[in-house]
């Protein structure tokens, strides 16, 4: 059973890995925010359990058993975050920092039922996909609004950044998952929107706001 600790290098280690499971030792330590000899020593602990391959001076790889292990961490976070929404009411910008101490409670029975009283849900409540018990992610894969064009409908799908700033500034734009936005135009200069949605006529949307907004073109 992993520690806390472990289970967050795991987490971090899921997320930053490249198509190769790779992952350089000085980013890790950059997104953990420790020092180098700190990360030397917990990457070699977690190699002991087969979850990464460790070799001085080259990228550590995450093992087949390793991204199994951290899927089922983030399954325990993003189920949490969908039963605070859907069953306790809360907004999506509050559940983050619950759902992180909640992922490392080692009580299967208690996650199956959690996910059965929601019916089994895909999708947490940014948009991100759900692993399943045997830690298997369907991506889907989806448009960032920056790459849509004038006269475009598209549906509010998913989310590339969750943080409490960004999801502050949706609610006070009344963006939400499916939403349905109609791109009036685009800015040649800066590339931001104008766009209509329900309550708004003409909704200006910056470029790096709609990098962050995954969609689902309609038609």
């Amino acid at each position: 059973m992993a520690s806390q600790t472990e289970e967050n290098y795991l987490k971090t280690l899921f997320n930053l890995a490249n198509d190769k499971n790779e992952v350089n030792i000085s980013e890790l330590a950059a997104q953990m925010q420790v020092s180098m000899p700190t990360v030397n020593s917990m990457v070699k602990t977690l190699q002991k359990n087969d979850w990464l391959i460790y070799e001085k001076y080259k990228p550590v790889i995450l093992t087949q058993k390793g991204k199994k292990e951290a899927a089922l961490i983030i399954r325990k976070h993003r189920l949490t975050e969908m039963f605070l929404v859907n069953k306790m009411g809360f907004g999506w910008e509050e559940v983050h920092e619950i759902a992180e101490q909640v992922e490392h409670i080692h009580a299967p029975k208690f996650f199956e039922r959690m996910d059965e009283m929601m019916g089994f849900p895909t999708i947490d409540p940014h948009g991100s996909p759900i692993p399943d018990k045997q830690g298997r992610i369907q991506e889907i894969n989806y448009l960032t609004l920056s790459k849509c064009k004038a006269g475009q409908t598209v549906i509010l799908a998913a989310l590339t950044n969750s943080s409490t700033e960004f999801l502050e500034f949706l609610n006070s734009r009344e963006l939400s998952l499916g939403t349905e936005l109609t791109i009036n135009s685009v800015e040649n200069y800066d590339q931001s929107m104008v766009a209509t949605y329900v309550g708004h006529t003409s909704e200006t949307l910056s470029e790096k706001v709609c990098e962050r907004l995954l969609v689902r073109v309609i038609g």
